[in-house]
């Protein structure tokens, strides 16, 4: 990979040859914990249960790339999720989930220019599907808790719900997805940007025509063609005319 570019503090490019124009590009694909928002929603649901530390460190390994088998990493995180109920996925979501800075300014600058925006998460509907209507977002592929039903009505099982796509999305669905969603749109994969921090990210990362890394990880960042290591996501718009 060619030399990287520090165009300001924080802002690193490498091997983009030419200057670089928003409306060029028709589709932009977010992951979303620590990305579009400023938590891991997994991490915080287990909090509510005394194990956070636990799950956290898991995560933590996943995103560096040091877990190879995201789909394993994640059942054995919801594993441990049983017995949270709704109530607390809500709290989570009022009282700590906050969208990181710059998502709602870069989101609305790509609808300017006609872009269509993609939200692609190896976390939970129950976040992404409000991210979606809080940031106007066109697709949306997250994963399902699976909720029990009688007596334990409204507690997670542990488990997750097969959608017609599969049970995970990890690196390799994040991936297909955006090339499904680009299919749809009739367009090329060189005219789709796609925004991460961690390793499952660089599937889809390395399938787009732009991949930009977010306060990423190391292995991350080093893959990246935009690394964006301080400020907000927006800092993306210092790189296009």
């Amino acid at each position: 990979m060619s030399a990287a570019i520090e165009h300001s503090p924080g802002l690193i490019s490498r091997g983009i040859a030419s200057p670089l124009k928003l409306a060029d590009f028709k589709l932009i694909a977010f992951d979303m914990d620590s990305t579009l928002i400023n938590i891991e929603c997994v991490d915080e649901i287990a909090d509510v249960v005394g194990k956070k530390a636990e799950v956290a460190a898991i995560t933590e390994a996943a995103m560096r790339g040091e877990i190879t088998d995201f789909k394993d990493s994640l059942r054995r995180r919801v594993a441990l999720l049983r017995g949270v109920t709704i109530a607390d996925m809500e709290r989570v979501y009022v009282e700590r989930l906050r969208l990181n800075p710059g998502a709602a300014e870069l989101i609305r600058a790509c609808k300017a220019v006609g872009m269509k925006v993609l939200l692609v998460s190896g976390g939970f509907t129950f976040f992404a599907h409000r991210v979606r209507d809080t940031l106007g977002i066109d697709f949306v592929r997250a994963n399902i808790l699976e909720v029990a039903s009688g007596p334990n009505c409204g507690e997670l099982t542990g488990g997750l719900v097969t959608q017609s796509w599969g049970d995970i999305c990890d690196g390799a669905e994040k991936r297909r997805t955006l090339l499904e969603v680009a299919s749809l749109l009739g367009i090329e994969p060189s005219q789709c940007i796609a925004m991460g921090d961690g390793a499952n990210d660089l599937p889809m990362m390395g399938a787009a025509g732009l991949s930009v890394a977010y306060h990423a990880k190391p292995k991350v960042r080093e893959q990246a063609m935009v690394s964006i290591e301080s400020g907000g996501l927006d800092r993306l718009l210092e790189l296009m005319n």
